[in-house]
């Protein structure tokens, strides 16, 4: 199965209970709008590129690692998007939860959503129950304190912040998780595969910080300009466009060189240069070149 179809055969497997005569229907909906239709399915796509470079011993496995991930940062959008954030009105060229839904129904849906990972793992991964334990903490430790997502979204809040320290916990903790959980699913788990996501993380959080400055909203599917309006960290506003260019850059060079001995080291390498190379907007590519 090619690796889109497998990724939204698991996220479909994760919602297979949800929409019942049990539960509010509203609630099922947003959800779904939160996890379908859109979004390019990096960190599933790398945890899963990961666990086929190990061998994927146990596909179920690694299918309810992948999802879980992918849950999870969808609820992080969901929050990050709500009035007390971003107040953003779209998220992959549509409404936004709160927009779509109400707001009391878009903090639900975050909510539900981290539950909703927790729950995959569970069920996902109990023929590996070695696994399953090391996947929960994996996964835990991604979303809260002190240096997971919820981390990244407190950090808006201080009054001095390290960008460094702001990016890995908004961006970078998540990759590091997913090629970590990607390993660990496969039987091949060891903390080496933080460094390979870490650093994926942080390029693409100067990427999505110089798409902030130079992307076209409507290819984008969201607002521009909101790094300044909002006053958050920004890569470009530190470094400038050529700066972050070069930063972006150093961080796929290291990342590439962290890869651990596996079976499928190579093509690994290979398919993270070539995803890599279509970070840089396209309005900048010659800066790039």
């Amino acid at each position: 199965m090619e690796s889109g179809q497998r990724i939204e055969a698991a996220l479909e497997g994760a919602f297979a209970g949800i929409a019942t005569p049990a539960g509010p229907p509203r609630l099922a909906a947003a959800m779904r709008h939160a996890v379908f239709g859109g979004g390019q399915r990096i960190r599933p796509r790398l945890a899963l590129a990961v666990a086929l470079a190990c061998g994927d011993d146990r596909p179920a496995v690694t299918d309810a690692a992948l999802a879980a991930i992918e849950v999870l940062h969808c609820a992080s959008l969901v929050h990050d998007d709500l009035p007390c954030f971003d107040d953003a009105d779209l998220r992959r060229g549509k409404p936004t939860v709160h927009r779509a839904f109400s707001e009391p129904l878009a903090v639900l849906t975050g909510d539900a959503l981290i539950v909703l990972a927790f729950q995959t793992l569970a069920r996902g991964a109990a023929e590996a129950p070695d696994r399953m334990a090391r996947l929960v903490d994996i996964v835990a430790a991604a979303i809260g304190a002190p240096t997971g997502l919820c981390a990244g979204q407190a950090w808006e809040s201080e009054p001095d912040v390290d960008l460094a320290e702001y990016q890995r916990a908004k961006t970078g903790v998540l990759f590091a998780a997913a090629t970590e959980a990607g390993a660990t699913a496969a039987g091949h788990g060891t903390p080496a595969w933080r460094t390979l996501g870490a650093r994926l993380g942080e390029a693409y959080q100067v990427a999505d910080d110089l798409r902030d400055v130079a992307a076209d909203p409507e290819i984008l599917g969201k607002p521009v300009g909101q790094d300044a309006a909002l006053g958050r960290p920004n890569a470009v506003a530190q470094l400038g466009v050529p700066g972050a260019i070069a930063r972006l850059k150093g961080l796929v060079t290291e990342a590439v060189d962290s890869i651990p001995e596996c079976p499928g080291r190579e093509a690994l390498r290979t398919l993270i240069l070539e995803e890599t190379g279509r970070f840089i907007p396209a309005s900048l590519a010659r800066e790039a070149a």
